[in-house]
C-alpha cells in the first residue's frame, strides 16, 4: 500500500481509481432522492441506505490501511473494483428493498477499497499535491457530467447505482499499471505515550459534529431543490455540477494560503460561514438562494477541512490522532444522510438547518480552542480530499506515506541557530569564508 509508482502510467491508474472510489459519496443526494422516489421509502429510510453504504466504505478503508502492505496494490484496487461492479450493479438491478441495502453495502465496501488504494498511492508520488489535485479534478468533472446526464435518464434508483458500477468496471483494466506488492518495508513506528489527551478528545469529537453536519445537509441537498425550491431535477444537477466545481477553487485556495493565517482563524470563522451557508441552502426558496448557499458551502468546506487534518497532525508527529481524529470524521459521515433525513422529517428542511447551524457554531469554540492552544506549526505536506474522512486524515497523518526526504508529519520546522561572527579588530576577512562541500572534513 505504500510503495510509490514510478511510471507515470501508475499515476493515471491511480487517479482512475480515486475517481472510482470518491464518485459514491459525489453522487449522495441523487443516490438517496432516487432511492426515496423509485422504491418508495421514506426519507429517513433512503438517508438510512446512504448512510450505511458509507460507513461500509470507511471500515473498509481502515481494515485495508492496517492490512494493505501485506495484501499489495493491484490485488487490493481489483477486489475493492469488484466488490463495486457486483454490489452496485447488483442494486440497480432490483426492487427488493433489502437486496438494494444488500448490494449498497458490498458496493460501499469496494469504494472504500478503492479509496484507500488510491490514497496511499497518491501520497507516495513524488508530487502528492499535484497528483491528489488531479484525483480531485477527475472525479469532480466525473461527478459534473453525471448531475448534468442523470436527470435526462429514466427515473427509478438504478441510473446513478448503474453509473457507479460502470465507472468501476472501467477503472478495472487499468489496474494491470500497478505493482503487484510492496516492495518497500518500512519499520514500525515506535509506540509511546498518546500525546495532548484532552486536546485530542475534544478535536475527535468536535469533527464528529463537524461532519455529520457537513454530510446531513449534503444527503438532503437534492430533496430541498427539489420540493422546495421548487426546481427541476436537471436545475438541481446544474446547481450541484457547479458547485463541485466551486469545491475544487476551495482546495486551490486551502494550499496557497497555507500558514499564514495560523489554524484558529480558518477553522473559526471558516465554520462560522459555513453553518450560515447551511442556514442558507436549508431554507431556500428559490434558485438564487439554493445555488448560493450549496456554491459557497462547497467552496469553504475543503478549505476548513485542510486545517483540521493539519491540526490533528500537529498533535502527535506519528500520527495516532490523524488517524483516530480521521476515524471519528469517518463516523460523522456515515451518521449525515440518516440524521438530516430524520431532522428534515420532524422539523421540516428549514428547521433542520437551523439545528445544524447551532450545532456548528458550538463544535467551533471548542475545535478553535484546541487550534489556539496547540503550539507551534507543524509540516503538513499533502492534499485535500473531499469528504474523503478516514482516508484524507491518514495521508496527512502518517509519516509512512511521505518520502524520506520530507520532514515528519507533525515535526516542528527547525530552528535557525544564530553563527557569531568576529567584529572590530578581529574582523575576519572575506576570502576566509567559503562553501562547504561533501568532500570537506570536520
Amino acid at each position: 500500500m505504500s510503495s510509490r509508482p514510478r511510471v507515470p502510467g501508475a499515476l493515471v491508474a491511480l487517479v482512475a481509481l480515486f475517481t472510482a472510489g470518491y464518485l459514491a459519496p459525489y453522487l449522495l443526494p441523487t443516490v438517496v432522492g432516487r432511492l426515496s422516489a423509485g422504491l418508495g421509502l421514506t426519507p429517513s429510510q433512503a438517508g438510512l441506505v446512504g448512510s450505511v453504504l458509507l460507513l461500509g466504505s470507511s471500515c473498509a478503508g481502515f481494515a485495508l490501511a492496517a492490512r494493505g502492505e501485506r495484501i499489495g496494490p493491484r490485488r487490493a484496487a481489483r477486489a475493492g473494483l469488484l466488490a463495486m461492479a457486483v454490489g452496485y450493479g447488483s442494486a440497480a438491478a432490483t426492487d427488493l428493498v433489502p437486496l438494494v441495502v444488500a448490494g449498497a453495502v458490498l458496493g460501499g465496501l469496494g469504494s472504500g477499497t478503492a479509496t484507500a488504494v488510491a490514497a496511499a498511492g497518491i501520497a507516495g508520488q513524488r508530487d502528492p499535491h499535484r497528483a491528489s489535485t488531479l484525483g480531485l479534478l477527475s472525479v469532480s468533472a466525473t461527478a459534473g457530467a453525471l448531475y448534468l446526464t442523470l436527470p435526462h435518464l429514466t427515473g427509478g434508483h438504478a441510473p446513478p447505482l448503474l453509473a457507479i458500477a460502470c465507472a468501476a468496471a472501467l477503472v478495472w483494466p487499468l489496474t494491470d499499471r500497478l505493482p503487484s506488492a510492496t516492495r518497500e518495508n518500512r519499520q514500525a513506528a515506535p509506540t509511546g505515550t498518546l500525546p495532548h489527551r484532552r486536546a485530542g478528545a475534544v478535536l475527535a469529537g468536535g469533527i464528529l459534529c463537524w461532519s455529520l453536519a457537513q454530510n446531513a445537509l449534503w444527503g438532503v441537498s437534492g430533496r430541498i431543490g427539489l420540493a422546495q425550491a421548487g426546481l427541476s431535477e436537471v436545475t438541481v444537477g446544474a446547481v450541484f455540477a457547479v458547485a463541485l466545481g466551486a469545491g475544487l477553487v476551495g482546495v486551490t485556495a486551502a494550499g496557497a494560503l497555507g500558514s499564514r493565517l495560523g489554524r484558529a482563524v480558518p477553522i473559526g470563522v471558516g465554520t462560522v460561514l459555513i453553518a450560515g451557508c447551511v442556514l442558507l441552502s436549508s431554507s431556500a426558496g428559490d434558485l438564487a438562494s439554493f445555488a448560493t448557499g450549496e456554491i459557497l458551502w462547497n467552496a469553504l468546506y475543503p478549505v476548513v477541512l485542510s486545517y483540521l487534518l493539519g491540526l490533528a497532525a500537529s498533535l502527535d508527529p506519528r500520527g495516532r490522532w490523524a488517524v483516530l481524529v480521521g476515524a471519528a470524521s469517518s463516523l460523522g459521515v456515515a451518521c449525515g444522510p440518516v440524521t438530516g433525513s430524520l431532522l428534515s422529517e420532524e422539523a421540516g428542511y428549514p428547521g433542520m438547518g437551523a439545528t445544524l447551524c447551532a450545532l456548528l457554531l458550538l463544535v467551533a469554540i471548542p475545535m478553535t480552542a484546541v487550534a489556539r492552544h496547540v503550539s507551534g506549526r507543524p509540516l503538513v505536506p499533502g492534499s485535500v480530499r473531499r469528504r474523503g474522512g478516514a482516508a484524507g486524515a491518514v495521508l496527512a497523518g502518517t509519516a509512512a506515506a511521505t518520502p524520506p526526504t520530507v520532514p515528519q508529519m507533525g515535526a516542528s520546522e527547525q530552528e535557525v541557530t544564530p553563527i557569531p561572527v568576529p567584529v572590530g579588530r578581529r574582523r575576519l576577512a572575506k576570502s576566509a569564508f567559503r562553501l562547504a562541500r561533501p568532500s570537506d572534513r570536520g
